[in-house]
């Protein structure tokens, strides 16, 4: 790729207000479109042709072309043969594992959801928000054999839609009012379980139940027969950076919301109360 020269300032495809020449003349156009690029693939667009490409980053396709065949070249982007579209290759997700790995959250929360699933039976989990959805970033297995653990198919990297996971509900739950109404309003409140909460109303009183309880429940908002508790971790600032949860189905747990609060609650916050002690954060008495 070579940096686009140009004697004016000019707009960068995609991001209003800033131009080439914002702040310094070190801005590469060519190393954000090749960015916008790998960041055009997603969950639901995994797998992306030309046109696609072209559409999503505003440019031609002869130009996304070229940047597209660099990408390749170099691995961070992969052709399937058949179809002739494109995928991300093997170097984007070694950078990811390695943004992962040099997190001092997951280093320092590791240990700790290993020790809540042992204790709980249950897969606990670790996510960041990321606009309208939660990133996870950690997920741990009881090692216990009689476990309440389940395979939902989810590992480091994979989304869900924030609105119907408790992991997502603690963290929208403390977004301030503005960043949330954005969140909200790119949020499409499809119903994916037996009790998702699609009215915008009624789900944002419920992320106030959240703020004032400290833990958010899902129960079957996601997919039948499927139960999960989360609380925030919280920064040394005070501000919640992450969600902790555990996740078990009616058919290895057959009881009561409530009752299965009861017996996970206290080990979830808990364990999130450490992690965010272990980031630095002192509640205010």
């Amino acid at each position: 790729m070579t940096d686009d020269a140009s004697p004016r300032p000019r707009r960068a495809p995609g991001a209003p207000g800033r131009t080439t020449a914002d702040s310094s003349a070190a801005f590469s156009v060519s190393l954000e479109r090749g960015l916008r690029i790998l960041s055009a693939f997603s969950g639901d667009r995994s797998v992306l042709g030309i046109a696609d490409l072209a559409r999503a980053v505003g440019l031609n396709k002869s130009t996304t072309y070229r940047y597209v065949a660099t990408l390749t070249k170099l691995e961070y982007i992969r052709q399937d043969p058949e179809t002739k579209k494109y995928f991300l290759g093997p170097r984007v997700v070694d950078l990811g594992f390695a943004a992962i790995d040099s997190m001092e959250l997951t280093k320092v929360a590791g240990p700790l959801l290993q020790a809540l699933a042992d204790e709980t039976g249950c897969t606990a989990s670790l996510g960041l928000c990321d606009g309208p959805d939660v990133v996870y970033v950690d997920r741990r297995r009881s090692s216990r054999r009689s476990s309440l653990a389940m395979d939902l198919n989810l590992h480091v990297g994979s989304r869900l839609p924030a609105y119907c996971t408790s992991m997502g509900k603690v963290l929208l739950a403390y977004k301030d009012p503005a960043a949330l109404k954005q969140i909200l309003d790119r949020t499409d409140t499809a119903r994916r379980g037996p009790k998702t909460i699609t009215n915008r109303e009624q789900l944002i009183a419920a992320l106030a139940k959240v703020r004032q309880g400290g833990v958010a429940v899902n129960d079957e908002e996601l997919a039948p027969g499927l139960r999960s508790f989360a609380a925030p971790v919280r920064d040394r600032s005070g501000e919640v950076v992450a969600a902790v949860n555990i996740a078990v189905h009616l058919t290895v747990a057959p009881t009561t919301v409530d009752a299965l609060a009861a017996r996970l609650e206290p080990a979830l916050r808990r364990t999130a109360a450490e992690i965010s002690r272990r980031l630095g954060h002192r509640p205010q008495p």
